[in-house]
């Protein structure tokens, strides 16, 4: 049965290139620890690598092959956000990866599609960077973190990007960044930061979303939250409860916020067939698509077997989990 990952990592060459001949890219450094894995350098933050980050694509497709999985809709390591750093240096690093991302759908028409990296510190350039990734590159859309530097998109300023993707027909992808501050700020153990925090991120940035008025002030907006959105379709009861009571709640939105959940996509990646049910029955089958977290350690093993075995999903809602979700979403 065929399949489309709309969650499937990219490592940039121009780092690895970089990193090979001792220099800096785009204020990034790349270094090897002492068990001689890659670790990615931006100021402070220090960020370890699954060795399968330096595989060609050609490494990668015999690894897809073997996973059943066609396509993969490629979006850079969340490290290569670098909303931190000087805009002019990510503007910089976004361009280049975008070009790879490019160049690997046209080489591999058949086998890659990619979502554009952006400078959401410095939003006019996103929005330029988006425009041209999607309309001269071909990609199709772009994945971004859940908030920039703890502004979250509720914001004023970020609305025009949002315009400007709907304008653009682009998808969405909201994915947490390379360390979670809502988890790791208060502890970091036991991985927690990966486990709990990036499910709240995914809350957050749907709340900011719905109750900052995004979805209504952008009708077309098309959006997928990884890892199936958090806790978003367990606690929205609680969030229409607070419209309900609480009259900030209900600023910008006249309908409960439970309303708006068929307006997003979600990712599969919840772990266990009984939390996908619950998933697919509270957004419908409609919305949910396929995404593994290809190569991260928290990825699936064997998604698509994962998906086929299930005997409560129906053939059609695998079929459309697996692929028939996003080929109509990005016109694969």
């Amino acid at each position: 049965m065929r399949s489309i990952d709309i969650h499937a990592h990219y490592f940039a060459q121009g780092l690895l290139r970089a990193g090979a001949a001792g220099k800096e890219w785009h204020g990034m450094k790349l270094e090897r620890d002492a068990r001689g894995r890659d670790v990615v350098v931006v100021g402070s933050r220090r960020s370890g690598q699954a060795p399968k980050r330096r595989w060609t694509l050609e490494e990668r497709m015999q690894e897809m092959d073997s996973l059943g999985t066609d396509v993969h809709v490629l979006s850079a390591a969340t490290y290569f956000y670098n909303y931190e750093i000087p805009a002019n240096l990510c503007i910089a690093s976004s361009r280049e990866i975008n070009n790879e991302l490019s160049d690997a759908a046209k080489t591999y028409p058949t086998r890659y599609s990619g979502l554009a990296t952006l400078p959401m510190q410095d939003i006019p350039a996103a929005i330029a960077e988006l425009e041209r990734a999607v309309g001269k590159l071909g990609l199709k859309g772009a994945m971004i973190g859940d908030n920039v530097n703890g502004r979250w998109y509720d914001e004023p300023e970020f609305l025009p990007f949002f315009k400007a993707a709907d304008q653009a027909g682009a998808l969405i992808l909201f994915h947490q960044l390379a360390g979670v501050p809502v988890v790791d700020r208060r502890t970091r153990r036991y991985h927690l930061g990966n486990t709990i925090g990036n499910l709240v991120q995914r809350s957050m940035a749907y709340a900011s979303l719905v109750f900052g008025g995004v979805m209504d002030a952008c009708p077309n907006l098309q959006v997928c939250l990884c890892h199936g959105g958090g806790y978003v379709c367990f606690g929205v009861g609680r969030m229409d409860r607070g419209w309900e009571v609480r009259p900030e709640a209900r600023v910008h939105i006249k309908q409960p916020p439970s309303k708006y959940l068929r307006r997003f996509h979600y990712d599969c990646l919840v772990y266990t067939e009984e939390a996908l049910r619950f998933l697919v029955d509270t957004v419908g089958a409609d919305r949910v698509v396929f995404g593994t977290d290809w190569p991260a350690d928290m990825e699936l093993d064997w998604p698509v077997a994962w998906i086929l075995k299930m005997d409560s999903l129906t053939q059609e809602e695998k079929e459309l989990i697996l692929w028939k979700n996003l080929e109509r979403l990005l016109r694969i």
